[in-house]
């Protein structure tokens, strides 16, 4: 099967589609190539060979990773990378795939969860993981399915095609937070209760998503994911349900409603009305004209 989906290699170092390319390489006396980097995002998995990933994240400085099977390289726009072959007698197998900064940009639009990697490797330079066994053999099924419906002429192959590039990338992010999360469980309930109370404390205040992110050093992709994953709602709906909470202690201890929203960073009154309304059913002044002076629930 992998024969067939084979492909010849040549040296261009740019992607003739619009979208995304994907190629299956198989190799014997493979030539070092000179250190490039491309202007859409690389993705690599390492199947068979002996050699040496060379990554450059400054002019003079760069990190390099003896390869072994199962080993994803994931490289961004910009970014100079080279394999270097340690003994180009051995076969030298994988599969390389390009996508453009305009289809990331449509994917993110249909959903954040395929930019997880990116954001990773853009946010923390980190480029390299290593997939388990069972992992690996199911990310090289994915880059399998989609090289064959792309040699295929069956009906619906255009549609078929995207399926099979969202199932590919999903799965690489999917595998790869998985491993992440379940080694630094303890590590993200903590911050995750460090950010719980920065908000608490800090309601009044500026409580922008790379504020935030930015307070506990680390990526703002990261926290959207945590709110997201514990709460099953974003931080910015987090904080204006607290905020809305705030505001509707204040106008029924009897505080004005006009300067309580202000208060609460709600930009104007029609904002802070629909958010109410729709947090409670009613108007602010409804609500307090109903609550006043009594315990909130």
């Amino acid at each position: 099967m992998k024969n067939k989906l084979r492909s010849s290699f040549n040296t261009r170092q740019y992607m003739v589609s619009s979208d995304f390319e994907v190629f299956y390489y198989s190799d014997r006396n493979f030539r070092t190539l000179s250190p490039h980097a491309h202007d859409y995002y690389e993705c690599y998995l390492f199947l068979e060979g002996d050699i040496t990933m060379e990554i450059f994240s400054g002019k003079e400085k760069s990190e390099k990773h003896k390869m072994s099977p199962g080993d994803l390289m994931l490289v961004p726009p910009g970014i100079e990378h080279h394999a270097i072959m340690n003994d180009p007698e051995k076969n030298y197998r994988r599969f390389v795939f390009w996508i453009s900064r305009q289809c990331c940009n449509s994917l993110m639009s249909e959903s954040v969860d395929y930019m997880y990697l990116i954001q990773k490797a853009e946010a923390f330079h980190k480029y390299i993981y290593h997939l388990a066994p069972a992992q690996f053999h199911l990310v090289e099924s994915k880059f399998l399915r989609l090289l064959e419906e792309i040699s295929s002429d069956r009906y619906g192959s255009a549609a078929a095609r995207h399926l099979c590039l969202c199932d590919l990338i999903l799965t690489i992010n999917r595998t790869i937070y998985d491993e992440e999360h379940r080694q630094t469980g303890g590590d993200e309930i903590s911050l995750f209760q460090n950010i719980l109370s920065y908000v608490e404390s800090n309601l009044e205040e500026s409580l922008t998503l790379d504020d935030i992110a930015g307070k506990f050093f680390v990526s703002k992709y990261y926290v959207s994911h945590l709110f997201k994953d514990t709460l099953g709602i974003s931080l910015h709906q987090y904080i204006i349900k607290k905020r809305l909470a705030e505001c509707r202690n204040a106008i029924t201890g009897g505080n004005s409603i006009s300067k309580t929203y202000e208060r609460f960073g709600f930009r104007d009154y029609s904002s802070f009305f629909k958010a109410f309304r729709k947090e409670y059913g009613m108007s602010p002044k409804e609500y307090q004209s109903l609550y006043a002076h009594q315990p909130s629930k």
